[in-house]
């Protein structure tokens, strides 16, 4: 087991700065962050919580950090559709169904599906049932032969695209389901390991249903100060249509009377 010091130098090198970095922008002294990390001084809560600030470390990981130091945890876990974060719930309701007739989905930290609007359904009607079986996994559903991957035309663009992003994910926030399911489905060496991309911004996700393409970006919304574990985890996934014909497929769908 970690102590609170070793926890907190793995989150300085993970984030590539030097103690006296860490200790300019916690406004302490480089010698203060030294005896820290080595143990020669017991830190209180708030100068952990002030350095896992600047750290940028995840409130599960705070949490384990006060645990560490003897601290009861200040950040609580609680589910998105309870009593406590029915505000949340509520708002994040809101912007899915605002974002209708265009897909939109929630994710959790190891990209599992919590709450889609509407838009989503017509994408899952050929998806082998096993994978729609909660929670669904939306890198398992995207890359698994039986799910979404033979409708993806640019598969190949989109796994590299896939993996720069949980490579930055895991940087940011290591996680070990997640790096399993990185290793299972996008780890590097397979054909398209190479294939170099410019942007992830101008890349679109091109879809193939009944031989007419769908082209689609997405753009991903989290809560800006969460105090809360599960805010701090989810995000929203916008897809948007990038030319007219991808925008009135979907506008035809939802004004047909299946809907």
């Amino acid at each position: 087991m970690y102590t609170v010091g070793e926890l907190l130098r793995q989150w300085r090198h993970r984030r590539r700065l030097s103690q006296l970095d860490l200790a300019i922008a916690a406004d302490v002294s480089a010698r203060h962050v030294s005896l820290v990390e080595t143990g020669k001084s017991n830190p209180s809560a708030d100068m952990i919580l002030r350095l896992a600030d600047q750290l940028e470390v995840p409130l599960r990981e705070r949490n384990r950090l006060l645990l560490a130091a003897g601290f009861a945890p200040r950040y609580a876990e609680r589910p998105l559709g309870g009593d406590a974060l029915s505000a949340a719930w509520g708002a994040v309701e809101r912007v899915l169904r605002a974002h209708e007739p265009y897909p939109a989905l929630v994710i959790d930290r190891r990209w599992n599906i919590v709450m889609t609007n509407r838009a989503l359904g017509p994408f899952l009607a050929d998806v082998a049932p096993d994978l729609l079986r909660p929670p669904i996994n939306m890198l398992r559903l995207g890359l698994d032969p039986r799910g979404l991957a033979p409708r993806i035309v640019n598969l190949a663009e989109m796994r590299v695209v896939l993996r720069a992003r949980i490579a930055r994910q895991l940087a940011t926030a290591p996680d070990p389901d997640l790096a399993a399911l990185y290793e299972e489905l996008l780890a590097p060496g397979s054909e398209d390991a190479s294939r170099p991309i410019e942007s992830e911004v101008v890349i679109p996700m091109i879809f193939n249903f009944g031989g007419r393409e769908l082209r689609l970006f997405s753009t991903t919304t989290t809560f800006g100060t969460p105090m809360d574990i599960t805010l701090d985890e989810v995000a929203i996934e916008s897809y948007y249509p990038e030319d007219a014909e991808s925008a009135d497929y979907f506008r035809s769908l939802a004004g047909s009377p299946t809907r």
